[in-house]
């Protein structure tokens, strides 16, 4: 019997325990750098498996080692465990029972896969050369958790050689598996725009410089970038996503406000963009009279896997797993700050579909209903777990 049956078999025989550490953290979730209950369950488990935790990283990250049965290199396996505020709506038995906080992502998912993982390549480590660096880090949801990791010095001591993680993708259902070469999740970037003009009677605009017809002219222009400045064989997005000016119906406010986000994958379109959209932002203000302050601010970079590793990693699943669905050409303008670690070491960050719209789990991320498929648990458990003595092996 092949790895990877030998690591599903393993999985699939703890996940009555799996699905208990997710059930548990769904019902308690934590937002970003606030996870003290969530760090404290990993490192119980971690420790049972006989592993050094270092916690208190980043505030609440928690950080162990396991070395395999021969030298060899570090690869650092990356979690995410924050949740989002937002109030559930799935009305489950494992329902959040905090107000107003949910994990509406998978993170939870993704904190059970990890300690699982770690729990079989424990019982695995004859079979791989070097140490797994487990790393779990709070604050994805754009607090910036893995810039802090790094600063703190999670790459270090030792420096590993390369990095996977997984998501779990309600986008896709229970079966598919997106390992991609190059580009996945786009670079992010959040915009704040605040226009002032000369407010006035919205009866008498030509007593005015009204920002109002200044935020719309900058919102419609905006996306001729999309469509004049940018290949069509590339991507990008802009969306306004806020806009405020304004109290009352007949009266032109002197300030209008907006934000939004900028997506892009490649650096050369990211550029073209953030000059064209500087250029319509100051040039429309000017042209109506109006003043403008714009600040961007970026959010995260792209995830870009490593195209080594990746191809490495389809290879083994073609081969050990036949019958996923394999994806080697996905891509989302969802953004991730894995991408951070990914600018410093080579990996790859692997999408494991979790929806089942015939049990109704098919919410997308971040929505109040958000739930999946509890059976991609062990199946993602193993396949990572089989990546990790893959890579640690060659």
């Amino acid at each position: 019997m092949n790895q990877l049956k030998d690591l599903t078999q393993e999985a699939e025989a703890l996940f009555d325990y799996t699905r208990a550490i997710r059930r548990d953290l769904h019902q308690h979730p934590e937002l970003g750098f606030q996870e003290v209950r969530t760090a404290g369950i990993i490192a119980e488990e971690l420790r049972r498996i006989g592993l050094e935790v270092s916690t208190g990283i980043a505030k609440t990250g928690v950080v162990a080692v396991l070395d395999g049965d021969h030298p060899g290199p570090n690869l650092l396996l990356r979690v995410d465990m924050d949740a989002l505020p937002i109030q559930e709506e799935t009305g489950t038995e494992y329902a959040s029972i905090t107000p107003g906080v949910m994990h509406a992502c998978g993170h939870d998912g993704h904190v059970s896969i990890g300690v699982t993982v770690a729990r079989l390549l424990a019982n695995h480590k004859h079979q791989f050369n070097g140490s797994v660096k487990f790393v779990f880090q709070p604050a994805e949801e754009g607090l910036g958790g893995a810039e802090q990791m790094i600063a703190e010095g999670v790459l270090q001591n030792p420096r590993p050689s390369m990095a996977l993680a997984v998501h779990l993708w309600n986008e896709r259902p229970v079966g598919w598996i997106a390992i991609v070469p190059g580009p996945l999740m786009s670079g992010a970037e959040i915009f704040r725009i605040v226009i002032s003009g000369k407010g006035g009677h919205g009866a008498l605009p030509q007593q005015t410089q009204d920002p109002i017809v200044a935020a719309a002219e900058i919102i419609n222009l905006s996306q001729t970038i999309i469509s004049r400045n940018i290949s069509p064989l590339q991507s990008a997005v802009i969306s306004f996503t806020r806009i405020k000016g304004g109290e009352t119906h007949n009266v032109i406010p002197p300030v209008v406000e907006m934000e939004g986000t900028i997506r892009t994958f490649e650096p050369q379109v990211r550029q073209i963009v953030l000059d064209r959209f500087r250029e319509i932002v100051t040039g429309v203000a000017a042209s109506l009279g109006c003043q403008v302050e714009l600040t961007v601010e970026m959010l995260t970079p792209a995830v870009i896997n490593d195209p080594e590793i990746s191809n490495h990693l389809l290879e083994l699943a073609r081969n050990s797993f036949p019958k996923v669905k394999l994806d080697s050409s996905y891509r989302t303008m969802v953004s991730e700050d894995m991408a951070y670690l990914l600018n410093e070491i080579p990996g790859c960050y692997i999408m494991a579909g979790s929806s089942n719209p015939a049990l109704g789990l098919d919410a997308g991320h971040h929505h109040p209903r958000f739930d999946f498929d509890e059976t991609v648990l062990p199946e993602a458990a193993a396949f990572l777990a089989a990546a990790v003595i893959e890579l640690l092996s060659h």
